[in-house]
């Protein structure tokens, strides 16, 4: 049956699961949505009398010439095509079945199926399109859907839990947009929030991520102080075998570039041993770390600590297990590969693996891979005496071009006094 035999609701059920629906909600961004029901078979004049709208308007809209913002629109535009409201950061709609009370225990789940369904969507979106494009929607959806809750929730820990999780995916979203000092800001709420709802094994991720946050502004010290909060933390609550494998990895990580060898080295130690543990309860809301994580933080520890070659094996193997879905942890896979291969002075190999990085999706809005890519160039400029490197270096050049000016509308303005 093709789309134009289908219903609009139909095809929006059978795309529900489509990163590019997902991110389209999540942005709030209905020209993409339409456009996307146009090409699977839905004509403009049935889009535009589905939502009541002319089809000048539609138009308008796919064209990228005006947005919607009104609420009443997105109202028209869910219960049209069937989109759960969560997606479009809305309460539920009339619709909607109405799912009986999940059981309150602390820390099995979230409160509600609606709160797991949207940080589901918005992590998803994350991994493929990078958090530059969807700070502002995670951050509107804390805003007009947790804020209030939170307010009349009496102390309920969940409600505070669901905050945490989402501030401190906002904070990731931040790091992943350049913006450091404002991704602190909200790892900062963020656990100040999970210790209110009393659940330990998420101030413990919280912790990892500041420690992660960091390392990466240059001070191995602190980083050090928050990856041990987060083992104490980790270690006081309910086994998660993944958790404990992740605080330990963010201590290897911190001591290795602090030039701790044995202390880093027996902290991945654990971080294996703790992997391969069984979990008392799941924590879907935690920040996922798995075999492919360890791998690549792996290769940073060893890199770090100059073992080169072992370094590259690992970050070789972390995107042999790194699912073609996560385009941002794929794209730092084989960036920090590249790296490798050039500290072993293999720049054939570094040269095949750069062009897989620069074929990338450019539409990936993370500054924080742009940034890894301008620290590549660097490292291979003074290669460029080697045909292939030097033809890399050309096509980088342009990709680059290319990719900033998709980026322009999410690259960070220039610190106070920098000069041009």
């Amino acid at each position: 049956m093709t789309g134009a035999e289908r219903g609009p609701r139909e095809v929006v059920a059978g795309l529900l699961a489509d990163q590019r629906l997902l991110v389209a909600c999540a942005e709030r961004d209905m020209g993409a949505l339409f456009r996307l029901l146009n090409h699977r078979g839905i004509s403009t004049r049935r889009l535009a009398a589905a939502v009541d709208i002319t089809q000048g308007r539609l138009y308008d809209y796919m064209n990228g010439k005006s947005r919607v913002e009104k609420l009443a629109i997105f109202e028209q535009i869910s219960d049209a095509f069937h989109i759960p409201g969560h997606l479009l950061g809305l309460t539920n709609r009339p619709w909607e079945p109405v799912a009986p009370p999940p059981p309150l225990v602390l820390g099995e789940r979230l409160p509600d199926g609606n709160d797991m369904a949207a940080m589901n969507a918005f992590r998803a979106a994350d991994r493929q399109a990078g958090g530059g494009r969807l700070y502002n929607a995670v951050m509107r959806h804390l805003r007009d859907t947790i804020g209030p809750r939170l307010l009349v929730a009496d102390g309920t820990p969940h409600v505070f839990a669901v905050a945490a999780v989402l501030t401190e995916m906002t904070g990731w979203m931040a790091h992943d947009s350049g913006q450091d000092g404002v991704a602190g800001r909200h790892f900062t709420r963020a656990l100040s929030l999970a210790r209110a709802s009393g659940d330990t094994p998420l101030a413990a991720g919280i912790a990892a991520s500041t420690s992660h946050l960091t390392l990466e502004t240059g001070d191995p010290a602190t980083a050090v102080h928050w990856a041990r909060t987060g083992i104490d933390l980790a270690s006081a609550g309910p086994a998660v075998p993944a958790l404990i494998a992740r605080v330990h990895t963010m201590s290897a990580r911190a001591l290795a570039a602090a030039g701790q060898l044995d202390p880093a080295l027996g902290a991945l130690g654990r971080a294996e041993e703790a992997l391969e543990g069984v979990a008392e309860a799941k924590r879907p809301w935690l920040s996922p770390f798995d075999a492919a994580a360890l791998a690549l933080e792996t290769a940073f520890v060893l890199r770090d600590l100059r073992r080169h070659d072992q370094a590259r094996a690992q970050a070789e193997l972390a995107i042999r297990l790194r699912e073609s879905g996560r385009a941002r942890s794929l794209a730092l896979s084989q960036i920090t590969l590249v790296g490798l291969h050039v500290h072993c002075g293999e720049l054939d190999a570094a040269v095949a693996v750069g062009h897989d990085v620069l074929s990338a999706d450019p539409n990936l809005g993370s500054i924080r891979v742009v940034r890894q890519l301008d620290k590549l160039r660097t490292l291979l400029v003074p290669h460029r005496s080697h045909p292939p490197v030097d033809g890399l270096l050309t096509r980088f050049d342009e990709t680059r071009r290319a990719r900033m000016l998709l980026l322009a509308d999410i690259v960070p303005p220039p610190s106070k006094g920098a000069t041009a």
